[in-house]
């Protein structure tokens, strides 16, 4: 079924795009190339988008959790809403990864590097950020092993470290859910400003007001519940997207047409790096159609580095790990990471490299605000095209929006509340607490982003800057989990001199760099960047590991799990969900192999696509032939179809005894 699932989806979106209304070949000339911002479509759009599609949904997926206590007999309680009763199978997990690690930068910042380096930008954007996800499979099947009880990973930190250690560790996360959500509303808020010419302050503002709805109603499961939904809704997109260059436009003129466009835009306009000598190419022969591109692998560097920092210290991504079945968890996020690889490298391949061959004349402002992609789409597809980036948009901003709300509503409530103001709360109270924080953070997004705008800083900035700032937490958190040997004062020592190192080198360097003015523009350089971010997560974990071997401490895993406490009152709930599941979890000895599994498939993963894919192409200087483009966008377009069938099929046949249940009408008692 899947198999013709994955053939079926590109004829489906070639169906659809023909539908669209694709300029002819004799108006590519008159439309190649115009942009104008804020005048691609009506204000009343966007006002519909951003209000009006978001109540929609909030109310369909607030349905669809309200159905599912009717007919499923499932109860809300403080357990159920922040864990999601941890029985999330395979595919809902690969699909919440999926959609939690696409933001707007997965949609906007990776044709942001395809427009400015080619081909390699795509590819890098992709393997520098999937690696992460595959990665934290080892540490999601270790958090099963050694606390099943545990509502957040910091809860883990306090358990080993105590009070201190885990009030550092919790600044280091809200400053990561902080980062996270600012992107997201900077990048959605640009793009709605520059395509319907909406007040960006007021789209900033908006936009969270229909995820805030549906987190309120359903909790953690609502969240998964959209992140399908919005996911599906982004694959079809990108696949329309994909059959209109490749297949329909006789603008683009299919893969030959693209292919000679790219060839001349590199002898038009060569891709060169203003940090190297005036005139010399920073691509092989500035052309867009090699791996061999040094601005290309700086980017890669920094994107990697950075996202080690959104993924590991983002309690979004744990939770999702705390939701999962045991048997799931490290096959959610393994499919899932390699399924989102195929959303940033296929559509910057096909958009971001459109706006290249197309000549789409965009201000160094507008290229850093993320509206390569809107820009492209509407010079290809007029309106139509405008109206499909902002509506998948939208669905990454929103899905991933509600990720960034579960997860803080579960540290205050957990790591805050709980642990230092109330430990004795009920789950009612609790509850309470989580909601108020869902409110409180979601009207404060907007007004974060606001100051983010006054601030003059862009989705591009923020992107590069973010390991720097939250990257020396990665290791120590990642060796609290897997190493008994790290003691408290290497990982408190390693993050913050760390994060001291990495702001320091930032700044020397850009001011290094610009005769001594340190500025929005010398900070965002790519060598402060590119610095800052690896002195980060390299530094901190050598200090980590020094100062624990130094101590020669070691701790017993036996004792983490004896400091996880369930609430009170959710503990009949918890355990009736524990005993239906009894059978189908893994003992310790099948986790074991889990964990074994995750090491050699993450692994092997992570070295296939930073190493053994990239390098021999980058140090080769192979610029690619027409034969080489076919074969690589031939790479991308399957990828993407097979990733869309995996994502759109799997939940829906790992949830048909459900849908059964409710279409049957028969209500199932409380459990």
């Amino acid at each position: 079924m899947k198999r013709n699932l994955a053939l079926l989806l590109p004829l489906f979106a070639i169906s659809i795009a023909s539908l669209g209304l694709i300029p002819d070949a004799d108006a590519a000339g008159a439309i190649s190339g115009e942009f104008k911002l804020g005048e691609v479509l009506d204000e009343s759009i966007g006002w519909f988008i951003v209000v009006g599609l978001g109540m929609v949904f909030a109310g369909i997926i607030s349905a669809e959790i309200k159905l599912e206590e009717k007919y499923l007999g499932h109860v809300q309680s403080s357990e159920a809403f922040n864990t999601a009763g941890r029985v999330i199978k395979t595919g809902l997990t690969a699909a919440a990864i999926v959609s939690a690690w696409t933001w707007a930068a997965t949609l906007l910042q990776s044709s942001t590097v395809a427009y400015l380096y080619g081909v390699s930008g795509p590819f890098w954007y992709a393997a520098g950020a999937s690696i992460q996800v595959l990665l934290f499979g080892i540490l999601a099947i270790e958090l099963k092993r050694k606390a099943p009880n545990a509502h957040t990973f910091l809860e883990i930190i306090r358990a080993r470290f105590g009070a201190g250690t885990h009030k550092v560790f919790l600044g280091f996360a809200l400053t990561c859910n902080m980062i996270v959500t600012g992107m997201l509303l900077l990048g959605g808020a640009a793009v709605v400003n520059g395509l319907t010419g909406m007040d960006i302050s007021l789209a900033a503002m908006l936009i969270p007001v229909g995820v805030m709805i549906y987190t309120l109603v359903g909790g953690l499961k609502a969240t998964f519940v959209a992140d399908y939904m919005h996911t599906v809704i982004i694959f079809i997109v990108i696949l329309t997207f994909v059959a209109t260059v490749f297949f329909i436009s006789p603008i683009t003129g299919g893969v030959e047409g693209m292919y000679d466009k790219l060839v001349e835009a590199a002898s038009l306009k060569p891709v060169l790096e203003p940090t190297f000598t005036e005139g010399e190419p920073g691509n092989a022969m500035g052309a867009y159609l090699t791996m061999a591109s040094a601005g290309g692998l700086i980017f890669g560097v920094i994107n990697i580095v950075g996202n080690f920092g959104t993924v590991f210290v983002d309690q979004a991504y744990w939770q999702r790990a705390i939701a999962a079945q045991p048997s799931a968890t490290v096959k959610g996020f393994l499919l899932g990471g390699m399924c989102w690889f195929a959303i940033p490298f296929t559509l910057a391949t096909t958009m971001g490299l459109t706006a290249v061959a197309l000549d789409v004349a965009l201000t160094p402002e507008q290229v850093q605000l993320g509206l390569v992609v809107p820009a492209a789409a509407s010079v290809l597809m007029g309106e139509i095209g405008a109206i499909m980036v902002l509506v998948m948009l939208f669905m990454a901003v929103t899905s991933a929006g509600s990720a960034e709300l579960i997860a803080v509503s579960s540290l205050i409530t957990y790591d805050v509340y709980r642990t230092y103001k109330n430990p004795k709360a009920t789950g009612k109270q609790l509850l309470k607490v989580s909601r108020g924080v869902i409110v409180a953070f979601g009207l404060g997004m907007g007004a974060l982003a606001v100051v983010l705008l006054g601030m003059g800083l862009s989705l591009g900035f923020v992107y590069l800057a973010m390991g720097i700032l939250i990257g020396s937490a990665v290791i120590p958190i990642a060796l609290t989990i897997i190493w008994n040997r790290t003691t408290r004062a290497g990982a408190v020592t390693g993050a913050l001199v760390g994060v001291c190192l990495s702001l320091t080198t930032w700044t020397s360097v850009a001011a290094s760099e610009s005769g001594g003015v340190i500025d929005i523009a010398s900070l965002g350089g790519a060598f402060p960047m590119l610095y800052g971010n690896v002195v980060a997560i390299l530094s901190s974990g050598l200090i980590c590991i020094v100062i624990s071997l130094a101590q020669n401490k070691k701790y017993d895993w036996k004792e983490l799990d004896q400091h996880m406490s369930l609430v009170t009152d959710d503990m009949e709930q918890h355990e009736i969900t524990a005993s239906e599941n009894a059978k189908r979890e893994q003992d310790e000895e099948q986790l074991k192999k889990a964990f074994k599994f995750s090491v050699k498939g993450g692994g092997l993963l992570t070295l296939i696509v930073i190493i053994f894919w990239p390098m021999p192409l980058y140090f080769s200087g192979y610029v690619f032939d027409f034969g080489f483009y076919g074969l690589w966008v031939g790479i991308a377009i399957a990828w993407v179809s097979v990733a869309s069938a995996i994502i759109i099929g799997m939940p829906i046949a790992e949830a048909r005894h459900g849908f059964a249940k409710v279409f049957s009408g028969k209500k199932e008692a409380a459990n």
